[in-house]
């Protein structure tokens, strides 16, 4: 009885087998019509890409940051100056976060990167670059407790419609496993673009900018917290952000950011 009532049940489970497929197939059809209609672009390029919108040349041309670097702001070294030689910045101007790492300089790909993530609405870009920094930042998100995105004030979000910071960070906690903490951070003031801002100004510009919600400040006592943005200039939002985490007496701020800018010496 057995033997005979094995096949009917073959059978059965090889058309659920099939009918499951023509759900996923059907499932997926708009998307296929889609790409087809609207192939994805290379950000850069804007020649067809089929990826996450950086064509294979394009990627090549990124600059990844790589040792040997400052071990204190990951700023890359020309030649190897030995273990633990710290960089002309970290000695003459130490920030108030501990250590900083990025995945790639800011050069001309990264910066279009950058741009497309933060003002052209393209999220999609979000999942290669936030994997490129969990790469780069491994050794900062083994120690860390605590992911903090850079926080966008409430009328610039409002305009944006997301913060590109958060973006990268949602990946990041997915990659590390380390979690994203929204929304304790605040951005208080709104501050003026830094871009064209010379150093001095920059700094200014987001003194007493950022705050720690009180109700939150007990999570940050004797924690590890990596600060996560897109871009690092001369790293007064990031260090702005740092004291406001410190005070609220987290233990250590890290940083780490997709691209980071790198002066020619």
């Amino acid at each position: 009885m057995d033997a005979e009532a094995s096949p009917p049940r073959s059978i059965s489970s090889h058309l659920r087998g099939a009918l499951q497929a023509c759900r996923s197939v059907m499932a997926h059809l708009p998307r296929l019509a889609l790409d087809v209609a609207l192939p994805t672009l290379c950000v850069s390029c804007r020649e067809p890409v089929d990826g996450e919108g950086v064509c294979a040349a394009c990627w090549a041309r990124l600059s990844f940051i790589e040792r040997p670097y400052c071990p204190r702001l990951g700023i890359p070294f020309v030649y190897d100056p030995g273990p633990d030689m710290l960089s002309m910045e970290a000695i003459a101007s130490p920030p108030a976060y501990q250590r900083a790492r990025a995945a790639v300089r800011y050069d001309d790909v990264a910066r279009t990167l950058v741009h497309a993530l933060k003002y052209q609405d393209r999220t999609d870009l979000a999942p290669a670059m936030g994997r490129w920094m969990a790469r780069a930042g491994g050794e900062l998100l083994a120690e860390a407790d605590m992911l903090v995105p850079v926080p966008l004030h409430w009328r610039r979000a409002w305009r944006r419609r997301y913060n590109q910071s958060g973006a990268l960070a949602r990946i990041i906690e997915r990659q590390s496993g380390v979690k994203a903490k929204a929304e304790v951070l605040r951005r208080v003031r709104a501050t003026e673009q830094q871009i064209g801002l010379s150093r001095a100004q920059r700094a200014t510009n987001v003194q007493g900018a950022f705050q720690v919600s009180p109700d939150r400040q007990a999570d940050f006592q004797g924690r590890r917290i990596v600060l996560i943005d897109d871009v690092l200039t001369s790293g007064a939002t990031l260090d702005a952000c740092a004291r406001a985490l410190l005070r609220a007496k987290a233990a250590q701020v890290d940083v780490l950011v997709f691209a980071r800018v790198v002066e020619s010496r």
